[in-house]
């Protein structure tokens, strides 16, 4: 969808001259600079891991030309999208102005089945946008001590059709342009657990405004999910991490709390047409709140 369609798409002015168009590479930063003024940490190389999913999945709300909104309509394939990055202003809230964000966003998803980690509060306002819910995610924060188990592998060392074929299976779809830049960011780390040849799980860590984030944390058994999680605390450098872990995994509970985590947040995870076939108990950390 071309910028100008976009636009034709946002509905006619709330107040002075709105508009809502796509967002440009440069522009995504400032969403992600938004996003951590609202307290949601984002990690420091997000906006470019974030575009790379979809070029044409961002949108920004301009009020008289001041950039006031922002949201992502990621489209991962045909059939599956997430949308994230929902922000107005303040003292530009409540006038309207979401709701032509939202419109363009969802214009452009289509008929797509579409995603989203909304805060609790928002969980009804979503439902009447046609949202379902599917389950909740807690994330979790502390300050945790690691170590290196055996079958632990840099993530450069898989070959990346084997990651992407593991991947897919706990996602609702193929990111392979997002997977890319995902596990190879400054400053963070990639692992995998390899057993008998076979890639078994896989985390990463991503270094964020404070501290690190681990997502996503994908594991064939507790143990693995274990092994990865303490690795990758090895290389946290004594500053907090965060993990948000579906709740309808009590393994994934019990791991945060093993280790002396601490539920400080959740979202409620929603789906226009019904909750994606991917298998939860295997899933100890989501990718991200704003990406699914």
């Amino acid at each position: 969808m071309s910028a100008a369609h976009a636009a034709k798409t946002a509905g006619p002015a709330v107040r002075g001259d709105y508009r809502v168009r796509q967002m440009a590479r440069s522009e995504v930063s400032l969403a992600i600079d938004w996003a951590a003024a609202e307290g949601w940490n984002p990690g420091l190389d997000d906006a470019e891991c974030f575009f790379a999913a979809d070029p044409n999945g961002f949108f920004l709300g301009e009020l008289d030309g001041e950039p006031i909104g922002c949201c992502s309509a990621v489209a991962y394939d045909d059939a599956f999208a997430f949308f994230g990055l929902y922000i107005v202003k303040p003292g530009f809230r409540g006038q309207g102005f979401g709701s032509e964000l939202a419109r363009a966003a969802f214009h452009y998803i289509g008929a797509r089945n579409a995603g989203l980690d909304g805060v609790v509060a928002m969980q009804d306002k979503y439902a009447r946008l046609g949202f379902r819910f599917a389950h909740r995610n807690v994330r979790y924060h502390g300050v945790c001590e690691g170590e290196r188990r055996r079958g632990i592998v840099d993530l450069a060392l898989v070959p990346f059709h084997v990651l992407s074929a593991y991947d897919r299976l706990h996602f609702p779809a193929p990111r392979t342009a997002f997977l890319k830049r995902w596990i190879d960011r400054p400053g963070g780390a990639a692992l995998g657990f390899v057993e008998a040849g076979r890639l078994c799980g896989y985390a990463v860590l991503r270094p964020c405004r404070s501290g690190f984030k681990i997502g996503p944390l994908f594991a064939d058994s507790e143990p693995i999910a274990d092994a990865l999680f303490l690795a990758l605390a090895t290389r946290s450098a004594g500053q907090p991490i965060v993990l948000d872990t579906p709740q309808s995994n009590p393994r994934a509970i019990a791991l945060a709390e093993r280790y002396g985590m601490e539920p400080v947040f959740e979202t409620a995870r929603m789906y226009r047409q019904g909750a994606p076939a991917v298998p939860l108990e295997n899933v100890f950390g989501i990718t991200t709140f704003e990406l699914g």
